[in-house]
């Protein structure tokens, strides 16, 4: 556009200016020549639109959107036609509490007020894409703005309103997903009727007061402990379990051997005992008589 509006200046400069001046007449067919070439090289630079991938062209003429839209490729269009080139592929938006993380600078995590009344950090990223057919609508109805229009206000407000419905600490554990799943439902159906697409909605972090902090620790250090008492009395009941059979046992030996104790079993339990004296390289044996015990004399 610039280039045809300089090259009709150029025309208009060599009709009313070199022309009528004898000094500068000899100029005047270079200045319409320069003049034509500049138009005609802005109209066809103006009439050819490149259109990139993963975006959509919006026509705008005379500030009026235009309801067809381009898609990647080369278009030719009307040179006096602005076209605004959106991105059709998805995008994201983060809220974080860390520096430069998110789309704004500084500390821009989301902070809302539980069931409990405890205030929680949230971090965010919202997934999203533009509906290509209702791109034009989009534009005409938000702007080229539409981030801060609509992905950031709706999902802060979302956010905010769905967190009263949880404890700090449900949010923190057990209810996370569920929470996750409910403030996607509610945004879906905001994006669509803006012509926006809700692809996936992720918390990120979830930052706790200390003193909710504190508490969890205490409530998992005591559950450890638990476990580990549970765990030792465990191991004393088998123990004593191991205690019982083994006195249960011997006292059903004594009373088997109580019950069939007679000479031959004392003579039998007596020479077992000899054997084993007699093996042993601490003592020596001398038998003295065929029934009596044996003396046992220490050679040492």
């Amino acid at each position: 556009m610039f280039l045809i509006i300089l090259g009709i200046l150029i025309i208009a400069v060599a009709h009313y200016v070199l022309k009528n001046n004898a000094a500068t007449f000899r100029y005047t067919s270079l200045g319409y020549i320069t003049g034509i070439v500049m138009v005609f090289i802005g109209i066809s630079i103006s009439s050819i639109v490149q259109i990139g991938a993963g975006q959509i062209g919006v026509k705008i003429l005379f500030g009026k959107v235009q309801d067809d839209v381009l898609y990647s490729g080369l278009h030719f269009v009307n040179p006096v036609v602005e076209v605004k080139i959106l991105e059709a592929k998805t995008q994201n938006y983060t809220m974080s509490a860390v520096h430069d993380e998110g789309d704004q600078q500084g500390d821009d995590a989301i902070r809302v007020l539980t069931k409990d009344g405890l205030e929680v950090i949230i971090d965010l990223t919202v997934l999203y894409r533009i509906l290509p057919d209702v791109a034009p609508r989009l534009l005409r109805e938000t702007g080229a703005d539409y981030k801060d229009k609509i992905i950031r206000p709706i999902a802060r407000t979302k956010i905010r309103d769905n967190a009263v419905y949880y404890d700090a600490v449900e949010l923190y554990s057990t209810k996370r997903d569920t929470f996750q799943m409910r403030i996607f439902n509610t945004l879906e159906e905001d994006f669509n009727k803006r012509g926006l697409i809700l692809e996936q909605m992720l918390v990120r972090n979830i930052d706790l007061p200390a003193s909710v902090k504190k508490t969890i620790e205490s409530k998992i250090n005591a559950e450890q402990d638990a476990q580990k008492m549970q765990f030792v009395l465990q191991k004393e009941k088998q123990e004593a379990e191991r205690k019982r059979v083994e006195a249960q046992g011997i006292a059903d030996y004594q009373r088997i051997v109580s019950l069939e104790l007679n000479d031959k079993m004392l003579q039998y339990e007596t020479i077992k005992a000899n054997k084993e004296i007699a093996i042993s390289p601490n003592t020596k044996v001398i038998i003295m008589g065929g029934k009596n015990t044996p003396v046992i004399i220490d050679g040492k």
